[in-house]
C-alpha cells in the first residue's frame, strides 16, 4: 500500500480534493436517502472488496485496480465529510443571533 501510495500521490490526492468539493457543494440535499435494505448490500458489498484487498484473493493487475480504488473510494469519503462539515462550521456562523 505505501509504494502504491507513494507511486499515485496526485490520484489519491485528486480524489480527495473532489470529495471535499463536493462535500461542500452538497449541504443542502432535499433528495429521498437510499433504502435500509440497499445499505445493508452497500455495506455488505464494501466489505467483501475491503476483505478481497486484505486477503489478496485478487491477483495482478485487477487486484492493483481494487487496492486504488478502495484508497481513491476512502479518501473521496473522508474528503466528502471535510467538505461537507466545513461548508457547515461556516453557514452556522454566519447566520445572525436571533
Amino acid at each position: 500500500m505505501t509504494v502504491l501510495a507513494t507511486f499515485v500521490w496526485g490520484w489519491l490526492l485528486g480524489a480527495a480534493l473532489l470529495g471535499f468539493c463536493m462535500g461542500w457543494i452538497a449541504v443542502v440535499h432535499r433528495a429521498q436517502g437510499v433504502s435500509r435494505l440497499w445499505m445493508r448490500w452497500l455495506a455488505l458489498l464494501a466489505a467483501a472488496l475491503v476483505a478481497a484487498s486484505f486477503a489478496r484473493i485478487v491477483p495482478g493487475r485487477f487486484g492493483y485496480w481494487l487496492d486504488l480504488f478502495l484508497m481513491m473510494f476512502a479518501l473521496y469519503l473522508v474528503g466528502c465529510a471535510i467538505g461537507s462539515w466545513l461548508r457547515d462550521w461556516v453557514v452556522s456562523r454566519s447566520k445572525p443571533a436571533s
